[in-house]
Order: C-alpha cells, then sequence, then structure tokens
C-alpha cells in the first residue's frame, strides 16, 4: 500500500496530532533501560514518592468490599463532594456536587474540556511555553493555539495586557497552567486574577490546568477559580497525580459551569465512562485525610530543586531560572547549539541520551527551541550522577 493510500485510511483529526513527546522519551528510554544501560533519567514528569500509605489502603478496602462495578460516569457523589469540599477549604470556591465531574486522569479533563468548548475555527490562547498536549488538544478538536510568548528574563511572566492583545473575535478560550509545566513558573496572584476577569468581561473562557497547583513554592496557594464573579467563565482542571503520588491511578476531575459539566460527563459516557472504581474511593481518602503528605513532598522538592540549580552552577555557559513550583527546571542551552555539530535542542537532548545517557525532554514540543526540561522529582543521587554527566559531556563540545 503507497503513503498516499495509506495516509488516506485514517482521519484528518488524527493526522493533525503527534505523538506526546515526554511519552516518546519515556518509551525509549524504557528501551535504554530493559538493554542494561544505567541513566540518569529526568524525562517523565513524575513523583518519585511511592502513594501514600492510607490512599492505597482505602483502594484495598474497596477491593475487599467488592465496590469493583459500574458507577455513575461522572463519580460517586461522595468522590465529586471531596473534591468540592477539598477546593473550598483551600481556595474559597463554592462549586456544588454536580459542578464536578470525576475523569480518567487531568488530560482527559483537559480534552473533554476542549472537545466541548472548542469549534472548527475557535481560537486558544496559550502562554509559552506550554504543556506538550495543549497544541495538539486544541488541533484535534479543530481549534487554533494562539501563543503568547513569554520573557525568560522576567521568569516566564504572563500579565492580563498580553492576554488581552491576543484577545480577537475568535478567542473562545485562554488555557493557564501554573506552576508550570515545563518552566516551574508561578503567576503573581494579582495577573491570574486580572487575567480570569478579563477573560469574564470577553466573554472567553478560562481553562484553570491545576495539576501543580499545591505544589507552590513561594507559601502562597493561589486558584484563578478564587475570582467569584467570574465562575460562569472558569473551568479548573486538576488532578490527584503530581499531589497525592498518583499518576498511574488516572485520578482527574473538572469544576466548573453546570452545562458544561453536564457536556463533559456526557462525552465521557461515550468514551471513558466511569473512572475505576475503587480509584474513586482511593481519592477520597486522599482528598479528606490529613494533607501532611502533600506538605512532606512539596518539602523534599525545594530541596531537589536546589540541588539541581547548585549543580547547575558548575557548568559553564548553561543559565536556568528559579522555578517557584512544580518539579522541574528549564535551562537555556543555547550556547550549546552550534557546537560540536549541535543544531538543536532536540539534537543535544538526544545526544545527552545516546553519549551522556541522560534522560531530557527538548524545549521545541513546549514552544521553545533554546531549552531542554529536566525533571528533579528523583533521588539527590540521580540528581548528583545526571548533572555530572551533563557538565562533562558539555565540557567536551
Amino acid at each position: 500500500m503507497s503513503t498516499a493510500t495509506a495516509t488516506k485510511v485514517l482521519t484528518d483529526r488524527i493526522n493533525r496530532i503527534e505523538v506526546s513527546a515526554t511519552m516518546a522519551i519515556t518509551a525509549e528510554a524504557l528501551k535504554m533501560k530493559a538493554a542494561g544501560i544505567d541513566l540518569a533519567d529526568f524525562g517523565a514528569g513524575e513523583p518519585h514518592f511511592s502513594t501514600p500509605q492510607h490512599i492505597k489502603a482505602a483502594a484495598i478496602e474497596a477491593i475487599e468490599k467488592n465496590f469493583t462495578r459500574y458507577t455513575a460516569v461522572a463519580g460517586i457523589p461522595e468522590v465529586r463532594k471531596a473534591i468540592v469540599d477539598r477546593h473550598a477549604a483551600d481556595f474559597g470556591t463554592n462549586y456544588a456536587v454536580d459542578e464536578c465531574v470525576f475523569t480518567a486522569g487531568g488530560k482527559l479533563a483537559i480534552f473533554n474540556a476542549v472537545e466541548v468548548l472548542v469549534e472548527h475555527g475557535d481560537e486558544v490562547i496559550v502562554p509559552v511555553p506550554y504543556w506538550v498536549s495543549y497544541k495538539d488538544i486544541i488541533e484535534f478538536a479543530g481549534g487554533k493555539p494562539v501563543f503568547v510568548e513569554t520573557s525568560e528574563a522576567e521568569n516566564f511572566r504572563v500579565t492580563p495586557q498580553m492576554i488581552a492583545d491576543a484577545i480577537t473575535e475568535k478567542t473562545k478560550a485562554i488555557i493557564l497552567n501554573f506552576p508550570s509545566n515545563p518552566s516551574g513558573a508561578v503567576m503573581a496572584k494579582e495577573d491570574l486574577y486580572g487575567i480570569v476577569k478579563l477573560a469574564h468581561e470577553r466573554g472567553v473562557y478560562v481553562l484553570l490546568d491545576e495539576c501543580y497547583v499545591y505544589l507552590s513554592f513561594n507559601g502562597d496557594l493561589v486558584s484563578g477559580a478564587s475570582v467569584a464573579e467570574a465562575k460562569a467563565h472558569v473551568i479548573v482542571l486538576g488532578s490527584l497525580s503530581k499531589t497525592y503520588a498518583m499518576t498511574g491511578w488516572r485520578a482527574g476531575f473538572a469544576l466548573g459551569p453546570k452545562q458544561i459539566i453536564g457536556a463533559m460527563s456526557k462525552l465521557q459516557s461515550q468514551s471513558t465512562s466511569n473512572t475505576a472504581s475503587m480509584v474513586q474511593h482511593a481519592s477520597i481518602a486522599a482528598l479528606t485525610a490529613s494533607q501532611e503528605c502533600v506538605v512532606e513532598m512539596r518539602k523534599d522538592y525545594v530541596k531537589l530543586r536546589d540541588r539541581v540549580l547548585e549543580g547547575f552552577q558548575s557548568i559553564p555557559g548553561l543559565t536556568c531560572t528559579v522555578p517557584e513550583g512544580a518539579f522541574y527546571v528549564y535551562p537555556n542551552i543555547s550556547k550549546f547549539i552550534g557546537k560540536s555539530g549541535i543544531k538543536s535542542a532536540s539534537d543535544l537532548a538526544s545526544k545527552l541520551l545516546t553519549e551522556a545517557h541522560v534522560v531530557t525532554v527538548p524545549g521545541e514540543p513546549f514552544g521553545t527551541t533554546e531549552h531542554v526540561r529536566l525533571s528533579y522529582a528523583v533521588s539527590a543521587d540521580v540528581i548528583d550522577k545526571g548533572v555530572a554527566r551533563i557538565r562533562e559531556y558539555l565540557a567536551k563540545l
């Protein structure tokens, strides 16, 4: 079968998107590990902690009590109440249970929200750098990403004026992800609230990707959903994955206007249906028990961040902003592009993997060309080993 014929088999919408860059790199790293190669793996954005014991115990108890059947598509009322209560306690919001849907991970919440809001030709504003999947999710829905460039010199700050300048008559939504994947940048409260109020005034929806909202290091947990007067145009897209070290559990949620949450539930009813029933019970335990485990994990991330940044200081030519949240560093590697045949960030990331045995993610899928992303959600030993390998490799260029 010719390439042209094969292409016609697939829909235009699937051909508009690419495989997730982070997942592709993770797959390649797994192959190398299986071959016995010792890697310093900073690739996947995944906590190195185990899921806390009380969360695991809740899932085991649910299984032993045979809570293993279908549930309501949007999740059992108890897990949705736990979500709205947690968000209310931490951010002062006021969502009802029917303004919440429990999803198979935060990514599905984002995907479903875009699918029910974005028509062909609609524009969605996305600050740069951005999480790799936003562009593809928007384009799969037929929308057009409108990228707003930020300045590394200002720690990737996004202001209301920058968003206002990007809004057109075709703008349907804005996606905000802070703390940011990949940069670890945290929005100032006045900027975040200003953008939410601006969007509400313009009739534009704000999709708040709060995957890392509890991993903010500046002592102030902030949600754009706290702007009560803008509630009609705000959709919170959350996840338990990073907060509670539950990545493989696939536990996410959305909070928003009843009509939009209802549409997301309808879409879910024709795709995944309900999230695993025992995961819902585990999530209740995560959300309602003491949050001390989150506090302790956050403290450890700060120590790991400082360790990797200290290591970077020993690498001439490498510069990096100080992340204020999440668990990523996003160093600028522009001084090394053009040396020894290094043509791009992707090229450098590839050579670091194959020659230095260090796993990083190049900046291009995040919208920048002079960076690589490293996740420091690893042990201190991995940080020390990986930084030493990077330093040794770059010194040879």
